[in-house]
């Protein structure tokens, strides 16, 4: 396999596509078959220098217009494998309820998609937890095959007790004791020998990384018991080894400024000190702490709101194999 080929005198097509010409520049200046040429295949073509149209770059599924850290992290997503002994790497997403866990699962799979899903079923008005099983999604990369990173939704965590997901059995989570498709219960812990107990799990069935998900927003309002909650889940994941992160969403709606151009997120002093204060009030770093705007079914894709998901997904991938090769 060969990286980072670079062709010039290639002249630029209406409408461009970078990859057909290459392989017609092939076929016309290197002498090959077109036996050999169709087996040549491209991960991406793209064009270099100031395009004299719109300059849209081709790829499978997302569409990308020229942003260098967007198809760097897009480039390391779609390349990234686990090591070996693994088949991929699991994500688990924990917080509040309402705080965009599943939202945040359906806009990752938007943007490997280039268009909205909605996927993991979300909520905009229930005051409890809208997802109530352990569910694994997985985010398809082609007709056949997979991204080689999952993601596990959660219960969210509530205020009260007896509502909510246990922390008990966000813990048995971790140590990939709980089976796909098992039913949280707010009132019993899951046991071994219980309906959706996995006995003997195995490195694919274990968590790799953790990721709390909240509001932005929420972070000064947030009650003393969920964060406790969220606290004891955190101890619990250091203590295996695993890698924390936090994803703090709903940007737009606490920052007016972030509001009118989603580019300005991290210039902003509101949201800084909301990141500044999570980070106390959970005890993660704040190179740990990412903003994102989540999709919503009736948005529409934007390269700017791509770059601060994709800058987030692939820390939780390297934090996440940064784990799997210190097993």
């Amino acid at each position: 396999m060969r990286e980072n080929l670079i062709f010039s005198g290639i002249p630029e097509q209406t409408p461009d596509d970078p990859d057909t010409n290459i392989k017609t520049f092939m076929a016309a200046h290197l002498n090959l078959s077109p036996d050999t040429i169709n087996k040549i295949t491209f991960h991406r073509v793209h064009r270099l220098g100031r395009p004299s149209n719109k300059g849209v770059v081709k790829s499978k599924g997302k569409e990308l217009k020229g942003k260098p850290d967007e198809q760097e992290d897009l480039t390391f997503v779609k390349n990234y494998q686990p090591k070996e002994g693994a088949t991929h790497l699991r994500i688990l997403l924990h917080g509040p309820v309402g705080a965009g866990k599943s939202s945040f699962i359906n806009s990752v799979d938007s943007v490997l998609q280039g268009r909205i899903t909605d996927r993991a079923l979300t909520d905009a008005t229930s005051g409890s937890s809208f997802t109530k099983k352990y569910k694994t999604y997985k985010i398809h990369k082609g007709p056949d095959d997979f991204y080689s990173f999952v993601f596990n939704d959660t219960m969210g965590f509530e205020k009260d007790t007896n509502t909510g997901v246990l922390v008990e059995d966000v813990k048995l989570a971790l140590k990939g004791h709980v089976e796909d498709g098992y039913k949280f219960s707010p009132s019993q812990e899951l046991m071994e020998g219980d309906k959706g107990y996995r006995s003997a799990p195995t490195l694919d069935d274990k968590v790799h990384v953790l990721v709390c998900v909240l509001p932005v927003g929420s972070v000064s309002l947030i009650s003393e018991e969920v964060v406790k909650k969220m606290r004891e889940v955190r101890y619990a994941a250091s203590d295996m080894g695993i890698p924390q992160l936090a994803i703090l969403t709903k940007v737009d709606e606490a920052c007016p400024k972030t509001n009118r151009n989603i580019k300005d997120a991290y210039k902003s002093k509101y949201l800084k000190q909301q990141v500044d204060a999570f980070s106390l009030l959970l005890g993660l770093p704040q190179s740990s702490i990412f903003l994102v705007k989540n999709y919503g079914s009736d948005g529409n894709m934007n390269d700017d709101n791509d770059v601060l998901i994709l800058s987030a997904l692939r820390k939780i991938i390297t934090s996440g194999e940064d784990f799997l090769n210190d097993l």
